[in-house]
């Protein structure tokens, strides 16, 4: 069984960072992506950056050169650090690793206002 589990997020005013972190645990597997989807009331989730089978990242055109998705230093984490948030960032911030299935985060919540 593998567990996805996110941490950060918080309430932060606009043009203000933040850095969400993840790490997948378990046993006997090979996680081929990692990254980070996001989902905002009323809105479908969405991709916000990944890495891919390839190793290579994808980033969402809204998010491109104000997020930047790295590798955590332990094995199967990443880190999300957030710079320049705006209002429409606002929305709940999910992990997902990717073996045979996907499986994601419980999400943890982003919020930008002034």
């Amino acid at each position: 069984q593998v567990q996805v589990v996110e941490s950060g997020g918080g309430s932060v005013q606009p043009g203000g960072s933040l850095r969400l972190s993840c790490a997948a645990s378990g046993s006997g597997f090979t996680i081929v992506a990692m990254g980070w989807y996001r989902q905002a009331p009323g809105k479908q989730r969405e991709l916000v950056a990944a890495f891919t089978n390839s190793g290579s990242t994808n980033y969402a055109d809204s998010v491109k050169g104000r997020f930047t998705i790295s590798r955590g230093n332990a094995k199967n984490t990443i880190n999300l650090q957030m710079n320049s948030l705006k209002p429409e960032d606002t929305a709940v911030y999910y992990c997902r690793a990717d073996l045979m299935n996907f499986y994601w985060g419980q999400g943890t919540q982003v919020s930008v206002s002034s």
